[in-house]
């Protein structure tokens, strides 16, 4: 019977050659959507501290100097309120998809949760420019405004990063059975075909 190793390693060369390449571009933006993700937690964690402080003295009445507001603030703080839990929350399947061997599993998971965040933060940015524009705005509230734009690009970034890996074997969902699917797709019908018929014994007939 015909070999199955030697019949799936035909081709290795250009197999390995691709396998190479694709392990660079996954090295590369894994070396990227770690500090990103570092970035996007920072990020997260100010737009918390800035949101939680000023909903608390708009829910006891508290005036401050540097609080401000107008008729968008209560939205805006909600809102940042959310994405920032959200965003926090997703960091963390982020980083374990970056630590651990990229499988499709934990791609699905910081995908899912990035873009769920990601459209928070898209949500309080968009109040964020209607805020803008009402004015009113003491400095802790520019300071939110300011830490929810550069959220939103951070988090923009690392989906792109992200979701290329949707498009590589090494990230992608098939990427568990890469090598076996690769094998078993270079071995042909007409050469199995042969090797079965040699296989199988002639065996006289009765007449003889």
């Amino acid at each position: 019977m015909v070999d199955v190793a030697v019949l799936a390693g035909a081709g290795s060369p250009l197999r390995s050659g691709n396998s190479q390449s694709m392990a660079v571009g996954a090295a590369s933006r894994r070396r990227y959507m770690g500090p990103l993700l570092c970035i996007n937690l920072v990020m997260h964690a100010a737009v918390l501290g800035i949101a939680g402080w000023s909903i608390n003295k708009f829910i006891d009445r508290e005036t401050h100097r540097h609080l401000g507001g107008n008729t968008a603030t209560g939205y805006l703080l909600v809102f940042s309120l959310m994405a920032g839990v959200v965003g926090a929350c997703s960091v963390l399947p982020g980083l374990l998809h970056v630590r651990t061997p990229c499988r499709g599993e934990s791609l699905a998971t910081a995908a899912s949760t990035g873009l769920v965040s990601w459209a928070l933060t898209a949500l309080a940015f968009g109040l964020a420019c209607k805020h803008v524009t009402l004015g009113n705005r003491g400095r802790r509230l520019r300071t939110l405004e300011a830490f929810i734009t550069i959220s939103a690009l951070t988090q923009l970034l690392y989906l792109i990063l992200l979701h290329a890996g949707t498009l590589s074997s090494v990230f992608g969902p098939g990427s568990r059975n890469h090598d076996h699917s690769q094998g078993c797709c270079e071995i042909r019908r007409e050469e199995l075909d042969r090797s079965h018929k040699q296989a199988v014994p002639e065996f006289p007939s009765s007449d003889a």
